[in-house]
């Protein structure tokens, strides 16, 4: 009985673990393409450059093998730090910037219409 339920409970954690590694990857892959749109900007720019250069040395493949080490880069990037963030136990229901990620209402801001000042206190 308790080794069915310590199972139980691994499958859980480990189901946990996988799910907030998948959260944490879709969260920094957005993040890197709307907040880092001028670091991919310069990343493009870089390799724009970095395939001319090459061209004359291997000019069948320079810019398949330099798109495909920016774009593994970047993949790399994503899944590491999804790793870390995960390893390191942090989920992102714990990050407080993260409201939009699971739906939670921002409290602090509240509608104000403009007719509201002539028409709220009228009682019928």
């Amino acid at each position: 009985m308790v080794s069915a339920q310590s199972s139980n409970l691994g499958k859980t954690y480990s189901l946990m673990m996988v799910k907030s590694f998948l959260i944490w990857t879709f969260t920094l892959a957005v993040c890197l393409l709307v907040v880092g749109f001028p670091l991919v900007v310069l990343m493009a720019t870089v390799g724009c450059l970095l395939s001319i250069v090459l061209q004359s040395v291997m000019p069948v493949s320079a810019v398949l093998l330099v798109a495909g080490a920016l774009i593994m880069f970047n993949v790399m990037a994503v899944a590491i730090a999804a790793g870390v963030l995960t390893a390191k136990g942090i989920h992102p229901s714990d990050v407080k910037w993260l409201n939009w990620l699971h739906g939670e209402e921002d409290q602090a801001q509240t509608t104000v219409y403009a007719a509201c000042p002539l028409t709220c206190d009228i009682k019928l």
